[in-house]
């Protein structure tokens, strides 16, 4: 019976120590103090015979050395796991802040993430506005694009009857090409003449209106002026110009005067009188003559002109263009 009361002191002193050694530790002298005390708490002075005092003392002392020897193995390997343990704690405390560096790290990184995405979408936003302004001018492009195009059509349909009418003008045959040949030079029709070729003096004064021939001819193209005759004679129906002038001698009861005559009808008259100095005039008419008309300038009767090597009395006329029945109905 006591040696389970000893075995039972000895293991709730064992659990005492440990739970010492773990909150906070005891030495290994206040350990044996600690075992000391507990064994006098547990085994008081008995009424029971010497001899049966003396064997239980004998067999606790022999007991106790030897768990005490034990007890003292378990000391060190609980100081050990407490040494153990500080160091894991240390090395959870350095794990720890290394967590903690780790995480200000990733938060940082999550900051400069975040950063970069609100600038992406800042970005996008920008690349946004920067597509639609090249998709409107895209749009502007392609409405000129057709309107170009609309316009190379237009161009290419005026070019074809370019074409057509090039084509159609390369077509003229041979004789074609001779007829108009033939109306240009038939168009060609200019003449000037003047009224004496050679010496000087008055010519009248006469009783009688004279047609003035003038002699010598400067040019006659188409001779349609006849020298001989002084008379022009249209070959073509068309618009004509003529032009004379005339030259007389001072005289204080002769004039000079001569008018441009149309088929026997005066039309343009010019004068000149003056009693000191020579006298001059001209005149010139824009005609509308048919074929076969004629037109020459005539002298009044008791009139008379002046003539010499200068040349002072000329009479001219040329084609201004032809004309046709309908043009005339439309003058």
């Amino acid at each position: 019976m006591k040696g389970l009361l000893c075995t039972l002191l000895l293991l709730e002193t064992f659990v005492f120590v440990v739970q010492q050694q773990v909150d906070g530790g005891l030495a290994e002298n206040e350990i044996s103090q600690q075992l000391s005390t507990e064994d006098r708490r547990q085994n008081p002075a008995q009424t029971d015979p010497r001899r049966d005092e003396s064997d239980s003392q004998q067999y606790c002392h022999l007991s106790f050395s030897d768990i005490h020897a034990a007890l003292r193995e378990l000391t060190a390997t609980v100081t050990e796991q407490k040494a153990n343990i500080r160091a894991l704690e240390t090395q959870l405390k350095d794990t720890a802040e290394q967590q903690t560096v780790i995480l200000e790290e990733l938060n940082k990184k999550n900051d400069a993430l975040e950063t970069r995405l609100r600038d992406s979408e800042k970005t996008a936003e920008q690349q946004t506005v920067i597509l639609e302004e090249l998709n409107k001018k895209n749009d502007a492009l392609e409405t000129r694009l057709r309107d170009s195009e609309k316009t190379a059509e237009q161009q290419m349909v005026i070019l074809e009857e370019l074409n057509k009418k090039t084509d159609e003008m390369s077509n003229l045959t041979e004789s074609q090409v001779e007829e108009l040949r033939k109306e240009n030079r038939d168009r060609e029709i200019a003449f000037s003449a003047g009224l004496m070729e050679s010496g000087g003096g008055n010519f009248g004064p006469f009783t009688t209106e004279i047609t003035l021939t003038y002699r010598n001819v400067f040019t006659n193209i188409g001779n349609a002026y006849n020298p001989i005759t002084g008379i022009f004679t249209a070959p073509l129906k068309g618009a004509y110009m003529f032009n004379f002038s005339i030259f007389g001698s001072a005289s204080s009861s002769t004039s000079a005067t001569v008018s441009i005559v149309k088929n026997g009808e005066k039309v343009v008259i010019a004068h000149g009188d003056r009693d000191q100095h020579a006298v001059n005039s001209s005149k010139g008419v824009v005609l509308i003559l048919e074929v076969g008309d004629v037109v020459y300038v005539r002298l009044w009767s008791g009139r008379w002109i002046y003539d010499d090597q200068n040349k002072h009395n000329t009479f001219s006329g040329y084609l201004l263009f032809p004309l046709r029945e309908q043009e005339l109905c439309r003058m």
